[in-house]
């Protein structure tokens, strides 16, 4: 009797922290705990350069810097491309949000993510103004991110790393 109080007693207490680790995540990581809601909003078109090449993926990066400043935010900007067309655009948000983790970077992975549907954006490349922070790098590495760049000089940064 005292065996099966005890799994009881595990089973209940695995139960919780499971629920408590679902709710923690789900503060860090909303798009992967989301209802849904979000995804029946249409989102706005993304303006796609007339040529793509690296050079406008990054300038597209630097007009989202430019945003960011403009509301009031720390100057930096990224966006997501995959096959030749930007699938994710981010400005931060750090401040006007108050949120920590609305990094520019974090901000383009959650929205190419939103777009696509999925979370796996293998085969993607992300453009940021300045090279991701080790939060960020970890981030596109979780979400298979094939490439990074930053920078004016659009620095090749490589595949992101593990944490």
């Amino acid at each position: 009797m005292t065996l099966l109080a005890c799994t009881c007693t595990r089973r209940r207490a695995l139960r919780s922290i499971g629920l408590l680790a679902t709710g923690a995540l789900a503060i860090l990581f909303p798009i992967a705990f989301s209802t849904g809601a979000e995804a029946r909003t249409p989102l706005p078109d993304i303006l796609q350069p007339a040529t793509p090449s690296p050079e406008a993926f990054m300038s597209r990066a630097f007009e989202m810097r430019r945003l960011s400043v403009e509301r009031g935010d720390q100057a930096y900007g990224a966006v997501v491309v995959r096959a030749g067309r930007i699938v994710g655009e981010g400005v931060s948000a750090v401040i006007t949000s108050n949120d920590p983790t609305a990094h520019a970077e974090m901000q383009s992975l959650r929205d190419a993510q939103r777009r696509l549907g999925t979370s796996d954006l293998s085969g993607c490349e992300l453009f940021g103004t300045s090279r991701a922070c080790p939060m960020c790098e970890a981030a596109a590495f979780r979400a298979r991110i094939a490439r990074m760049f930053h920078g004016e000089a659009i620095a090749d940064a490589g595949a992101p790393r593990a944490p």
